[in-house]
């Protein structure tokens, strides 16, 4: 139990306060004169920059597993090495995926359903994101790595400092406190993208300064080579491909969304962004999943890590229903945060009661899949995306919606379809056993 907290609190620490401070800049937003405008924009650039992200930190899955298998075989010199060329490859995928975004922008946010009065600020938002990508990839890989050795309290550190640093810019930017200009949602944009390089100076003081098992040194060979790239795509590229389904079905979802009036697309997203709550302890949860789960397999003990991944499906479901009943009694509150527009509010205020139903399969499917990828068992969570998602998100969505004219509430059932049909499908995978039966590389 000791082993788990020392892992799950600084992960669950940092993407729990790493969220807040991602509701604060929307909140934010939300109280400028443009608000619906605003907060609408930002909701048409979330899908495109949420593929290239979400790929890459699936990605990321195959890192920490493959310096977890190293860890926990004894064999930390290897794990050195799947850190250190996992940088340079990270930062060349950053500088590729930052400049197709940039020539896009324009095509992506139309793709996304953006209208005449939000067209101008999602292309321009989306742009001056994706100059932050080469930072963000790269800390994404340090911390992979950080997390794979079980150290998790670091990025922790560097990830909240960054965080609260783009609170402060976003605060001076937006709203045009003196001497700084008034630049409303591009100011918020530009103070993400700040954030982002903040946190990976940090990062790279992290991984070269700082005693650790995977602690990097200035003059070692940072070149690329196939078995090190082998090794992470043993769990990467199915967590990869895993992400840009699920994603790309994500985009189609918006898309439908986005036929809905403006103020109701704003709620949407607000709701969207008050979820990731339900989201994130599970996603810490997922990390210590994944790390422990994968040492534990890396050295051969499988009792260990079926009860390993077992305590942390607990803990993991016991939050996400706390937070649901959250959710149920105080869903007004958490929306006043971001807007004074009661029809906002109300909209908002139903779909966050009804995402409420679906905490338990978001509290269950995000660790298990996650202990499922530590012992290299990737094709089950892909297929669980791969239905869940399309099914639900893209043809039970436009039914509902276009058909039956359900409305937004019509689309958050969908999600809560989703999110129960995955964990269904994942927990009967680890309920059979047949997860650790993988052959693991270290």
């Amino acid at each position: 139990m000791k082993v788990i907290a020392v892992i799950i609190l600084p992960a669950f620490v940092e993407l729990v306060l790493s969220h807040l401070f991602s509701m604060v800049d929307i909140a934010m937003l939300g109280h400028t004169d443009i608000s619906s405008v605003a907060i609408s924009s930002v909701g048409l650039t979330m899908n495109p920059i949420n593929i290239i992200i979400g790929v890459c930190q699936a990605f990321c899955i195959g890192i920490t597993a493959a310096v977890a298998w190293s860890i926990g075989a004894g064999k930390k010199e290897n794990a050195r090495t799947v850190a250190r060329e996992t940088l340079t490859l990270s930062i060349l995928i950053g500088i590729g995926a930052g400049l197709l975004v940039f020539l896009l922008a324009g095509n992506l946010v139309t793709f996304m359903g953006a209208k005449e009065d939000t067209y101008e600020y999602a292309s321009g938002y989306l742009k001056i994101i994706a100059l932050g990508f080469p930072f963000q990839i790269a800390t994404l890989a340090i911390t992979a790595s950080a997390r794979g050795a079980g150290k998790t309290f670091l990025p922790m550190m560097y990830n909240l400092i960054a965080n609260a640093m783009n609170v402060l810019f976003n605060y001076f930017l937006i709203f045009g406190i003196y001497p700084f200009p008034k630049l409303g949602i591009y100011g918020a944009a530009i103070a993400t993208s700040l954030s982002k390089i903040i946190a990976f100076i940090l990062a790279l003081l992290m991984i070269f300064c700082t005693k650790t098992d995977i602690r990097l040194r200035l003059g070692e060979n940072f070149l690329i080579h196939k078995q090190t790239v082998k090794r992470i795509a043993e769990v990467g590229i199915t967590a990869a491909l895993e992400q840009l389904i699920m994603q790309t079905g994500f985009v189609f979802f918006t898309k439908t969304v986005s036929i809905l009036p403006t103020d109701i697309f704003s709620a949407h997203h607000i709701s969207l962004n008050i979820n990731g709550l339900a989201w994130v302890p599970s996603q810490a949860f997922g990390v210590a999943a994944t790390s422990l789960v994968g040492q534990c397999v890396g050295m051969g003990d499988k009792e260990k890590a079926k009860s390993y991944a077992r305590v942390i499906h607990f803990m993991s479901l016991c939050v996400a229903i706390f937070i649901g009943i959250m959710f149920i009694f105080f869903s007004k509150y958490f929306v006043m945060i971001y807007t004074n527009e009661q029809p906002v509010i109300d909209a908002a205020s139903q779909v966050l009661k009804i995402i409420a139903l679906g905490m338990p399969g978001i509290g269950t499917q995000i660790p298990i899949s996650a202990a499922l990828r530590g012992a290299k068992d990737t094709k089950v969570p892909l297929f669980a995306n791969l239905i869940s998602v399309w099914v639900f998100r893209v043809i039970v969505c436009n039914i509902f919606l276009k058909v039956f004219n359900w409305g937004i509430i019509g689309a958050w059932l969908t999600i809560v379809l989703d999110q129960t049909c995955r964990a269904v499908i994942v927990y009967t995978r680890f309920l059979r056993g047949k997860w650790l039966n993988k052959k693991i590389t270290t």
